[in-house]
């Protein structure tokens, strides 16, 4: 789960972590007032859940109330990449005197928390490392032990930060960004940019914090910082029926039980020239409600013109799939083709049972490739 900006620099602050004062707003005259509250200059900051804002005018100084008015309203209702901004955060100016990076990210492949810290702040990091690889500096914790002041303090030695006063302050900072990682079981929490002022104090100027949406039912209070509205429709559906579900930009829909298979399926999809609409697990015990659930999801979407079943019984049993398929239809009306692939557990019953139904938008093959083959056919038909 996202976070916007704000409500990433609530966590920083009640984690110690230094951010300049701010306010929310959500029309151009709570922009005004802010701004009053505020007073000095002000930065009028875009709130979506999507990176570029600055590149793409979501980022505006304002020099009196007045005019954080006026940009508020140029930017609310702005589209960036494809987020419309209905909220914008009043922050106050600050002097910078540099500009670093700093974040904490989960290394899968270490199967380690990843510290990056790099003097070059304030542009991608993707940019960084690919200008100037040797200028990021990277540091793993191990999870067992946990974070030690030194790593802090060798994290900053490495990167090339000498004064003395920046050290402490930054050294500081990345043990209390540890802290907000473990403690708001995150993906990611990253600043950039940290800045120094030209009063030499260190802060967070941005926050992009990400929680492990598998750790929110221990974090209620995380939990209640998501914003449906901003979530895909199709994505809240399927969250609120408990369906897994992932939107990709195709035709195909792709329905298949557990996560290797769905994913080999949509794999497959792609192989015989088509192009999946969405990854949607059923998940290993899937039973006729699911399915029903599953295919409400995947035929919302009107980018799909054939659905792609593709069910291996293991634990979940083909004839419950095919029930699932039949209550579907007679509940939903559904015009769209459906090519159902049926192996393992009760494949045959299933198989028997699809085919007594005789529906006229159903069709069964035999293999995983012969049913995206048909699949992709019926699509390009439709």
């Amino acid at each position: 789960m996202d976070l916007y900006e704000f409500q990433g620099k609530e966590l920083f602050r009640r984690f110690g972590i230094p951010v300049s004062d701010g306010q929310l707003a959500t029309s151009p005259a709570e922009a005004r007032s802010a701004a009053l509250e505020l007073g000095g200059p002000v930065v009028v900051k875009a709130q979506v859940l999507a990176g570029g804002r600055g590149k793409a005018g979501g980022i505006k100084l304002a020099e009196t109330p007045a005019e954080a008015e006026a940009v508020a309203h140029q930017i609310l209702g702005m589209d960036i990449r494809g987020h419309t901004v209905h909220k914008v955060w009043i922050e106050r100016a600050s002097d910078i005197a540099r500009e670093y990076y700093l974040s904490i990210t989960l290394d899968r492949s270490a199967k380690q928390p990843l510290f990056m810290l790099t003097t070059e702040g304030g542009v991608d990091i993707e940019e960084v490392a690919a200008r100037s690889p040797d200028a990021l500096v990277r540091l793993h914790v191990d999870p067992l032990v946990g974070y030690r002041s030194w790593q802090g303090r060798r994290l900053v030695h490495d990167a090339g930060i000498s004064d003395v006063g920046e050290q402490r302050q930054i050294t500081a900072i990345v043990g209390k960004l540890y802290e907000a990682f473990v403690g708001c079981e995150a993906m990611l929490c990253e600043i950039n940019p940290l800045i120094v002022t030209t009063e030499g104090e260190v802060r967070a100027l941005d926050s992009k914090f990400t929680v492990d949406d598998n750790a929110l039912f221990r974090r209620p209070e995380i939990a209640e910082l998501r914003d449906l509205a901003a979530s895909d429709p199709l994505e809240a559906l399927a969250r609120e029926k408990g369906v897994t579900y992932v939107k990709l930009d195709g035709e195909v829909g792709v329905l298949g039980n557990g996560a290797g298979l769905t994913m080999s399926t949509v794999d497959v999809v792609t192989f015989v020239g088509g192009r999946p609409a969405n990854f949607c697990d059923l998940g290993g015990g899937g039973d006729a409600q699911g399915v029903v659930d599953a295919l409400e999801v995947i035929t919302r979407d009107p980018q799909v013109r054939a659905v792609f079943f593709n069910i291996f019984g293991g634990i979940t049993r083909c004839d419950e799939v095919a029930r699932g398929i039949l209550q579907a239809l007679e509940q939903m009306r559904l015009d769209l083709p459906i090519v159902v692939r049926l192996d393992g557990t009760h494949a045959e019953e299933g198989r028997g049972l699809l085919e007594q139904a005789d529906a006229s938008n159903l069709f069964t093959e035999a293999t995983m490739l012969d049913g995206a083959r048909r699949a992709v056919e019926l699509a390009e038909a439709a």
